[in-house]
């Protein structure tokens, strides 16, 4: 990695950071500061991109070649075939890849200490919500010249997405080889048997609300005793992220506890609204009613994940609310292999939801280097290799050829001996999915891009989605909207993790400890109103 100085501010600003992040680790989370800190280095004024003609990217990167870091979104992990993926993507890019693979839960932080140290990659993945915070603070390169002229432009399907990153100057410090995706409510069929449920009659609150109850109250897993079980379990009852009430859309409904823009261009406080009152209450009963696992209030998604199709179902819950297209497939894997009955249903988003929230794409950034020659390689290297349609793009969407996927005669069979074992028979030259490195009773599914999101088409013709997986995609996008554009402003930037802790104060006040929602709510006011206050000042001039 190369080191680059900005600023002593914004370094403080990233280690007060850490000290700010809510103890609920989503899987995308914001990068929060300090409530003394000021402000960031500003971004340019004028809207030109840095901009250079483009050159050899060999003979510019050389030897040391490209950083990235990346999270869990790039599935191929050290115990799983990253070496075969970086060894392949050297040999077809040309030049050398490190890669810097962080913890998923804990990424926010990571970065904030990767920041604060001013020690930057190359190149880096960013959620949404923290490419919006980073995006002011003149750490990013502008790539609008490089993208707008990019030759991955004659083969885009779903220009919008990375349309609509540029800012109003028309810069763009971000890159989306994907639309966002959203998350989805999954329940389990064996439950819904044992209690006497029909998914098709789960269609308002009050069924839905049922439906957990008996879940908590009844004997779902079959192990003869009531009570021992839970409606829902979710990693956290709020998101430290955008678009913060995707893991619980039931109980928040119409309510969205964050800044965000009335349909009259007035931007204000969603959390000091009647809707978010009434969401915490209907949070609170459940949580009473043991509708809700009370872990939720801590869980991150890896935990409520894995409790959810434990091997031992006492303890766990019903309904789970996660990521849709190919998790269900995922999801459904995991129940197979800890031999749990792995037939899940997609609800429909009940009436008082309407439709389930398409979040904003995360994407990828370059950390500006202070060259443009530099940085326009670095994106002919990374992102024009990334959307070549052929054998780059194939390895960011697949994986690496013969460890994740082949086109080979190959025939091999999962889970042996058991009830859901299951045969695979391939000619030669016909693609296919292998099995899982780490795990030979799971079959690969994708890398880094899901095939069914992607901005660019495969050229080749490389199609994978299994069954489940397409009609995951087919159902989300069938029942979804985009989510509410996240403000902009240089005050929320750096007090994004203050206003998540008063937040989470007023939750854990009102939901978990049962006290007077009001008095809560005065409480936030109190601790972050001022900031609030300055957000909207800047969000509204």
């Amino acid at each position: 990695m190369k080191r680059k100085f900005i600023s002593i501010l914004l370094a403080g600003t990233m280690l007060m950071s850490l000290t700010a992040c809510g103890a609920t680790g989503g899987d995308e989370t914001t990068p929060a500061a300090d409530s003394n800190n000021t402000g960031t280095t500003a971004a340019p004024e004028t809207g030109a991109a840095d901009s250079a003609e483009k050159a050899d990217y060999h003979e510019i990167l050389g030897d040391t070649g490209i950083t990235i870091v990346v999270n869990g979104t790039v599935t191929t992990t050290l115990d799983n075939g990253q070496a075969e993926f970086k060894e392949q993507w050297e040999d077809a890019v040309g030049i050398p890849l490190t890669i810097q693979q962080m913890d998923h839960s804990g990424y926010t932080d990571a970065v904030g200490r990767l920041f604060a140290s001013q020690d930057y990659p190359d190149a880096m993945i960013m959620s949404a919500s923290m490419f919006k915070q980073y995006s002011p603070t003149g750490i990013l390169w502008d790539m609008a010249d490089a993208y707008d002229n990019a030759d991955f432009q004659s083969r885009m399907i779903l220009p919008e997405i990375n349309k609509n990153l540029k800012d109003s100057e028309g810069r763009l410090y971000g890159f989306a080889p994907a639309y966002g995706n959203g998350c989805v409510t999954y329940v389990k069929q064996a439950w819904l048997d044992s209690v006497g449920m029909d998914i098709n009659d789960i269609k308002t609150y009050d069924d839905y609300y049922a439906m957990l109850k008996a879940f908590h109250d009844g004997d779902p897993d079959g192990n003869g005793v009531n009570g021992d079980t839970y409606g829902v379990v979710a990693p956290g009852f709020i998101g430290t992220d955008a678009p913060y009430i995707n893991y619980l859309p039931e109980f928040w409904q119409d309510a969205y506890p964050s800044i965000l823009q009335g349909e009259d261009g007035v931007w204000y406080d969603g959390f000091q609204t009647e809707e978010t009152k009434a969401a915490l209450l209907r949070l609170r009963q459940g949580y009473v009613d043991g509708c809700i696992d009370p872990e939720s209030l801590t869980a991150q998604t890896k935990t409520a994940r894995e409790k959810w199709f434990s091997n031992n179902q006492t303890g766990s819950s019903g309904v789970f609310v996660y990521w849709a297209g190919s998790w269900y497939e995922t999801l459904t894997d995991n129940f197979i292999k800890n031999d749990v009955d792995p037939n899940i249903v997609q609800l429909p988003p009940i009436a008082e939801v309407g439709a389930y929230i398409n979040k904003e794409a995360p994407v990828w950034v370059i950390i500006d280097s202070g060259d443009p020659v530099r940085n326009q390689a670095v994106f002919d290297a990374l992102f024009e290799t990334m959307m070549d349609g052929d054998v780059v793009q194939t390895l960011w969407t697949y994986g690496a050829e013969d460890v994740h996927w082949s086109t080979h005669a190959e025939e091999f069979v999962t889970n042996p001996g058991t009830e859901n074992e299951k045969s695979y028979s391939y000619g030669e030259g016909e693609f296919h999915l292998k099995p899982s490195p780490n795990d030979p009773n799971s079959v690969w599914k994708k890398n880094h891009i899901d095939p069914a999101l992607t901005i660019c088409e495969l050229t080749n013709g490389y199609s994978s989605q299994t069954e489940l997986a397409a009609a995951g995609n087919k159902f989300f996008t069938e029942n979804s909207v985009d989510a509410p554009v996240s403000p902009v402003s240089e005050t929320f930037t750096n007090e994004t993790g203050t206003i998540y802790d008063a937040k989470l104060a007023v939750i854990t006040k009102v939901v978990v400890e049962g006290g007077d929602i009001d008095e809560a709510m005065q409480g936030y006011v109190d601790t972050v109103g001022s900031i609030i206050d300055q957000c909207l000042a800047e969000l509204n001039q």
